[in-house]
């Protein structure tokens, strides 16, 4: 039985709307009912706007909007560079054209106030640029601190980023990015992390015994057989030579005979008498050097590993104010950015005094830039204790999506974790393969960071970094005066002090000096 043709009646009828299909469902009112130039033409010249923008310029012969329009509309896209941030980006051509039907719609409205149709469509599309104007900054910002702004630009968030872009804590966001401008060593550090995959690079720092063959000269025996002439040893045969000592009896006896001596002397000299071959060859054993192969155990580098989740911990203490508090906010701004472009994913601990740690999950998403120009904003204090954010880290560890994850250290060292907690970092080490990375950013290494870290990057220029306001610890009036009470040139100390001729004299009366005055 074969099926009846197909009714080309709606096909026909639905062919003129055929660009719904290609259109994002987001466009399709917009598309349907708009006060601008006709149903057909308009849904064919949106989806070739859409086209255009999306590989990166705007097309004024797009057919949509109408043609005294179009061109306009193109000239002012060019001008706020939108096509530019279009380009691949699907979400935000959908939102762009969005906006400009919104505005584009609003003509009717400027012309039932009695505007002219050109005023009219200054005014929209005034408006128009205005706010993508304000829009292509912010996104130009996110673009240089994060790489890409994802989601950011939904319609939902730009009141929010407006927000946090004029907020004290992207200023420090700002300052960070400056910073590492000037430590690209922070950027390969925090690239490094994570053991989800292994390079093509040994990695000197994680080496484990090998068992392989390696060459080496040793004396070997050497058997060789030596021709020596004349050499006496065993008979062979007989041939033909000129050897008297070795010819047979019956040559021998042709020098007996008057005549036949003159046969033998004419053998001798052409050298056929008959001879007793003898074997004159020797065995010969010497001893020389050669190459030979033997087993061997070796430290042998294994393949670096990178990629997969990152924990870091900063310390917010009162001494890593300044230069240095600057340098661990870089620290944060860094981690937040690679695991952005990588698609990795980043936990904070800033940690300061007992108990004082605050956790949170970093991304590039409105509420975590929320918490991290939070955290940018906030000024250093308090104690420190490691031991509270390593305990943590090393919980986060045991969970299924952050065992490949490795930990960084932020500070200024100035801490010393408990035995138990430098046992469990042992134990993690040992069992999963744990690296830690440290940053000191401090005048001096610690043993307490040099005990958990298997490897610290040094920043000592850190003071630089700091704005000068803040007075840097241990080196302060009261320590001095605290632990070395006599260095400081008070008028106190001044008056008890004595010259050298006196303190001489002093020394030279003896204790008992005193008493005889």
């Amino acid at each position: 039985m074969t099926a009846s043709p197909a009714s080309l009646l709606y096909e026909r009828l639905e062919a003129p709307l055929s660009p719904l299909d290609r259109l994002p469902r987001g466009l399709w009112l917009w598309s349907l009912v708009h006060s601008q130039g006709r149903l057909v033409a308009r849904l064919a010249g949106m989806e070739r706007l859409r086209s255009a923008l999306l590989e990166g310029h705007a097309d004024a012969d797009a057919g949509w909007p109408p043609p005294p329009l179009a061109r306009r509309v193109a000239e002012v896209m060019a001008a706020v560079e939108l096509p530019g941030h279009c380009a691949g980006e699907p979400a935000l051509t959908e939102t762009v054209l969005r906006s400009l039907c919104f505005h584009l719609d609003l003509i009717v409205d400027y012309m039932d106030r009695g505007d002219s149709a050109e005023a009219a469509a200054t005014l929209a599309l005034d408006s128009f640029a205005k706010d993508w104007q304000e829009r292509c900054g912010m996104m130009d910002e996110l673009s240089a601190m994060f790489g890409d702004y994802g989601d950011l630009v939904k319609n939902t968030r730009w009141d929010m980023m407006r927000g946090l872009l004029r907020s004290g804590g992207w200023q420090d966001l700002v300052r960070a990015r400056r910073l590492l401008e000037a430590v690209p060593e922070l950027a390969r550090i925090v690239r490094q992390l994570g053991r989800a995959r292994a390079t093509d690079e040994p990695d000197a720092s994680n080496a484990s015994d090998a068992r392989i063959m390696e060459e080496h000269l040793t004396l070997r025996q050497v058997e060789r057989i030596v021709q020596v002439p004349d050499y006496p040893g065993e008979t062979l045969g007989v041939r033909r030579s000129g050897r008297v000592a070795r010819m047979l009896p019956a040559e021998a006896m042709l020098l007996l005979h008057p005549r036949l001596r003159l046969v033998w002397h004419a053998r001798h000299a052409e050298r056929t008498l008959l001879t007793y071959q003898d074997d004159d060859r020797m065995r010969e054993i010497t001893h020389e050097l050669a190459p030979a192969w033997r087993p061997s155990s070796r430290r042998v580098p294994n393949q670096r590993l990178e990629m997969g989740p990152m924990l870091v911990c900063v310390d917010t203490s009162g001494s890593m104010q300044g230069g240095a508090e600057a340098v661990a906010k870089a620290v944060v701004l860094q981690a937040v950015r690679t695991a952005h472009a990588q698609q990795r994913a980043c936990h904070l601990f800033a940690f300061s005094g007992p108990e004082e740690i605050v956790e949170t999950e970093l991304g590039v998403d409105g509420d975590s830039i929320a918490r991290l120009t939070d955290f940018m904003g906030q000024t250093f204090h308090g104690g420190t204790d490691i031991s509270g954010p390593l305990e943590r880290a090393l919980d986060k560890l045991g969970e299924r999506n952050w065992q490949l994850a490795d930990l960084l250290v932020a500070s200024d060292g100035e801490f010393g974790a408990t035995p138990a907690a430098a046992a469990r970092i042992r134990r993690a080490k040992d069992e999963m393969g744990l690296r830690i990375q440290g940053v000191l950013i401090g005048d001096r290494e610690t043993i307490g960071f040099m005990e958990i870290a298997d490897d610290i990057f040094w920043l000592r220029d850190w003071r630089r970094y700091g704005s000068g306001e803040t007075e840097l610890p241990g080196a302060t009036r009261s320590l001095t005066a605290k632990y070395f009470a006599g260095a400081l040139r008070t008028p106190e100390n001044r008056g008890r002090t004595v010259s050298g001729a006196d303190a001489a004299k002093a020394v030279a009366a003896g204790p008992s000096a005193g008493h005889r005055q």
